[in-house]
């Protein structure tokens, strides 16, 4: 009965839901960010560079998934691309426990490369955040709809014209997000600062 109940509730206010579901994740990372919470254990360097790597291997496995679930919705194919779709959702959930484990607990990691690879790096890194924080209203909003009507109901809301900003958006983040950690991380250095 509650689960109907709240299903119902996600049906009939899914941008309400929205917005307190965005301000929840704005607020989890603005906080790791700007308050010095004693919630995250001390990272050594080891364990920040084991975490950056995780994080990149869950990007990298989200575009997949997102792709995958494009691909699947023009072929017709609905049912795997809600399942691709709600693979990516978790996988980005796992993300953000996993960045925030590493923010909270670590330092900075300062890109040590030619100039203008340097500022090639902050541009992608600048878009990069930029598309993390608009996504999330925008692919929260296409995920509840998804998740709370029928295919055929979809066709009555603006499932399809969100998702495609949605996808695209986080698509090109994930991607500018693992571009430049090849840059810090592989191709060239960093200083590390505490």
């Amino acid at each position: 009965m509650a689960t109907a109940d709240a299903k119902r509730r996600l049906r009939e206010r899914p941008m309400g839901v929205t917005i307190v579901l965005s301000i929840v994740g704005y607020a989890l990372v603005i906080g790791t960010f700007v308050l010095d919470l004693p919630i995250y254990p001390d990272l050594t360097l080891e364990q920040i560079n084991l975490l950056t790597h995780a994080i990149a291997v869950i990007n990298v496995a989200a575009t997949v998934l997102l792709v995958a679930g494009w691909y699947w919705i023009r072929a017709g194919e609905v049912e795997k691309h809600r399942l691709a779709m709600i693979g990516a959702f978790a996988l980005i959930l796992l993300f953000l426990v996993v960045y925030l484990l590493r923010v909270g607990g670590g330092g900075d990691k300062i890109f040590d490369g030619p100039t203008l690879v340097r500022y090639a790096y902050l541009i992608m890194l600048a878009i990069h955040i930029l598309l993390s924080i608009v996504a999330v209203p925008v692919v929260l909003y296409a995920l509840i709809l998804g998740l709370t009507h029928t295919p055929a109901e979809l066709r009555e809301t603006s499932h399809a014209r969100v998702g495609r900003i949605a996808a695209a958006s986080w698509v090109l983040s994930l991607v500018l997000g693992v571009v430049t950690y090849l840059l810090l991380n592989h191709i060239y250095s960093y200083e590390f600062g505490m």
